[in-house]
């Protein structure tokens, strides 16, 4: 069925949407930003009417962007402040419509009362094992729908008996695909190699994650950067590029000490600009520094899905991940390593910790292949996870089948 004839439907019957989107604004250059960006253009294009309930991203005024409206975030931490008096608003702004709330966010904060009398659809991360208890009470309540972001976290689901949707992050492979070089505003060209200043004839290796949360060490760190110390120290042309905030300002931490404690000679560690990384850096650029990169390392303690994994890939750039939750369905030309299990006291369930053994010799064994594009990769991005496809195949039935 074509878009025409489901517009065609929907004006026969079946009201639109009028929905709430509680999440990161559309505008934020996060994970959660590129997806509420995606799905949400995706919706009022269909005929639905979003507004985004920003719980990161816009404070102390409403504002319109690329056509979405955004709210302002609340005074609680999460924003749960202010969810309900929105629902309730924009439900009396579309009485004829379909209201619900659609949540991209962790599951275990919402905890304020008023989320019981909203129609919830919850797009949740699951990047332990099992379903943290926290989350599960959450993902129970009769009003919840729960949507699984990943293959992994629909299957915990199941486990769990919880009657649910599975719809993938997805990637706008348009622009994530093998980027040569960028040109800027003031018509300067500049190839991904460039843009990290790093050298024609290095091996580079990137990683690309927010610096965020200390205990436990979600992104791995300290794993990852030991692992590259002993591959460097084989290897005078391995480069590392790192395309996060260097300084634990978001309540992350110091990377300097850490790489100082790895012994990595300074020479050998790239940082993405950070004034740039603040103001918010282009998507097409990060396309090119993927393309630049000959892999993307980022094997995690845990992944709800691991946007960054899915976009290396779509440019055709290897990747190392752990061999846990949802990384390695997204590996369609890459290495997933072994671990073993770490247990996080503050959810109450399992992360695995990647060895960092594993990690040296999935770096070797791609040095050993350098050169090589990740082809089988961006097919399997672009087969599985294409933004199009994805709201087509599977957003689109379920916003269809919502009462």
């Amino acid at each position: 069925m074509d878009r025409a004839e489901r517009r065609r439907r929907a004006r026969n019957g079946t009201p639109p949407i009028a929905g709430i989107w509680y999440s990161n604004a559309a505008f934020a250059q996060t994970g959660y930003g590129t997806q509420t960006k995606q799905v949400v253009s995706r919706m009022l294009a269909d005929g639905h009417d979003i507004a985004v309930a920003c719980n990161y991203g816009l404070e102390a005024t409403s504002s319109s962007w690329e056509g979405i409206e955004h709210l302002p975030r609340g005074y609680d931490a999460y924003s749960q402040d202010m969810v309900h008096p929105y629902f309730v608003d924009w439900s009396r702004q579309h009485p004829n419509h379909r209201n619900h709330v659609f949540t991209l966010y962790d599951v275990w904060v919402l905890k304020h009362p008023k989320w019981d009398e909203m129609p919830v659809v919850a797009w949740t991360p699951i990047d332990h094992l099992p379903i943290p208890g926290m989350v599960l009470t959450v993902l129970q309540k009769p009003n919840i729908h729960p949507v699984a972001m990943s293959k992994y976290g629909a299957d915990q689901m199941a486990k769990a008996k919880l009657e649910h949707s599975y719809i993938p992050h997805g990637i706008e492979t348009d622009i994530f695909k093998p980027t040569a070089s960028v040109t800027d505003d003031l018509g300067v060209t500049k190839t991904g190699r460039q843009l990290m200043s790093v050298p024609d004839d290095a091996f580079v290796v990137g990683i690309v994650n927010a610096n965020k949360g200390q205990i436990p060490l979600r992104k791995a760190f300290d794993a990852q950067l030991l692992a590259f110390a002993m591959f460097a120290e084989k290897h005078d042309d391995a480069v590392l590029y790192m395309h996060t905030e260097r300084y634990g300002g978001m309540g992350g931490i110091p990377l300097d000490p850490l790489i100082a404690a790895c012994r990595i000679p300074e020479e050998k560690v790239k940082f993405v600009n950070q004034y740039q990384n603040r103001l918010g850096f282009p998507a097409d650029a990060l396309a090119a520094c993927y393309t630049g990169m000959d892999c993307l390392l980022a094997p995690t303690l845990g992944e709800g899905f691991g946007i960054t994994v899915a976009e290396a890939q779509s440019c055709e750039t290897p990747v190392i991940v752990n061999n846990f939750s949802a990384q390695p369905e997204l590996v369609g030309e890459g290495v997933a390593v072994a671990g073993q299990p770490s247990w996080d006291p503050t959810q109450g369930a399992w992360f695995q910790i990647p060895l960092i053994s594993e990690i040296y010799k999935a770096l070797e064994e791609t040095y050993e292949r350098r050169g090589q594009r990740a082809i089988m990769g961006r097919r399997h991005i672009v087969e599985n996870y294409d933004a199009d496809t994805v709201y087509e195949n599977m957003w689109r039935p379920l916003l269809e089948d919502l009462p």
